[in-house]
């Protein structure tokens, strides 16, 4: 983009004064980049950014942790997981936690790692903690493709998997069943001064719609009159994102802002891995209960390979933590009590402060700077 160009967008975005946008992110990475960029700074006061349900290891709920846990304390089991995980609380201990007390676990970068442990130590079952989006399942299948082929039978996944589409498609519900009952009150909805503002837009996952493709979002953007863009990662980029969203208000239309990366029907090698392993499911959030049909589970035929994924529905937050609550946009992290205070990224109550993708971690690093 030309400096001219984004002196424009930049001198557009600070001086709005239309209607009121409020505009959601979906994705861990763009609330990182958001605050490293300091955008919120460049905005006028009536385009507010919020984060929404984008950071995997933020929505896992705490009975998939003590199911880790549990694993992580038998004599024959080595746990696996990406390192933001290991410092997640479930109702009573995180992952680090159970180390601390002699636990197996151990912190790796790539689920690949764990194959070749497996290969090495038959004696053991190696449980691999299966958190993501579209993005990871890929990886996911790939390594159960390696399992297969090597005839590993001592490897597992305990599955966390999460689609994007229904649980944006919960959280336009869950604005409308807001939107209806202020009315029923005789309130005044989206307005200035109004008791609530629903969302107006999403900032869409560029690493999802990689996998996924632009047009997994076409049929929410029509239902719900919204706009949708798909966005890169730079500081540029996530700005001219926002300039069209803004622009968009009130158009049912995704557009695609990332097509170096992304094209409309996606990865389809990597979603027909994925269908070879994994049925879609309905899936526990954090604070937003079960939604139907919003995660993935194995497939019958390779149940061998599961650890126990299902009915891992219950999640307890620590005292006072209001995570659930910042993952849907009810409230910015600021606004809970212990952000800041007793929950800090050296010492995180909840998972949006423990996670570098999460909403808490990154407005507690932006105020600080």
């Amino acid at each position: 983009m030309k400096k001219e160009q984004l002196d424009i967008i930049k001198q557009f975005l600070s001086g709005y004064d239309g209607p009121p946008v409020k505009l959601m992110e979906v994705c861990g990475t763009h609330t990182a980049q958001i605050v490293r960029n300091g955008i919120p700074s460049m905005l006028s006061d009536r385009i507010r950014l919020i984060s929404g349900p984008g950071c995997p290891v933020c929505v896992t709920v705490t009975a998939y942790i003590d199911r880790l846990v549990e694993l992580a304390f038998k004599e024959d089991t080595i746990v696996y997981a990406f390192g933001d995980l290991l410092r997640v609380r479930g109702s009573r201990y995180s992952l680090s936690d159970a180390k601390a007390q002699g636990a197996r676990v151990k912190m790796v970068y790539s689920p690949m790692e764990m194959i070749q442990a497996a290969q090495e130590d038959g004696s053991r079952t190696h449980v691999f903690a299966a958190v993501g989006f579209e993005t990871t399942t890929p990886v996911y299948a790939v390594m159960l493709e390696e399992a297969i082929e090597k005839k590993l039978t001592n490897v597992r996944l305990l599955t966390s998997l999460k689609t994007m589409p229904e649980v944006i498609r919960w959280l336009c519900e869950e604005d409308l069943r807001t939107m209806r009952s202020l009315k029923e009150q005789g309130k005044t909805p989206g307005e200035e001064g109004g008791a609530y503002q629903p969302v107006t837009g999403f900032i869409a996952p560029g690493h999802v719609c990689a996998v996924t493709g632009s047009g997994i979002f076409e049929d929410l953007a029509k239902e719900y009159g919204l706009p949708f863009i798909v966005s890169g990662f730079s500081g540029e980029e996530l700005l001219l994102t926002i300039y069209g969203l803004v622009k968009d208000q009130g158009k049912g239309i995704v557009r695609n802002f990332y097509p170096s990366v992304v094209t409309r029907d996606g990865n389809t090698d990597a979603e027909k891995a994925v269908d070879r392993f994994f049925a879609p499911c309905d899936a526990a959030w954090r604070g937003m209960g079960v939604i139907p049909g919003s995660g993935l589970v194995l497939r019958p035929e390779f149940a061998a390979f599961d650890a126990g994924s299902e009915d891992l529905l219950e999640d307890r937050l620590s005292g006072g933590c209001r995570c659930a609550d910042v993952l849907t946009g009810r409230i910015s992290p600021s606004q809970c009590p212990l952000f800041g205070k007793v929950c800090t990224p050296s010492d995180p109550h909840g998972a949006c402060m423990v996670s570098q993708e999460g909403s808490c971690f990154n407005s507690y690093n932006y105020r600080h700077h």
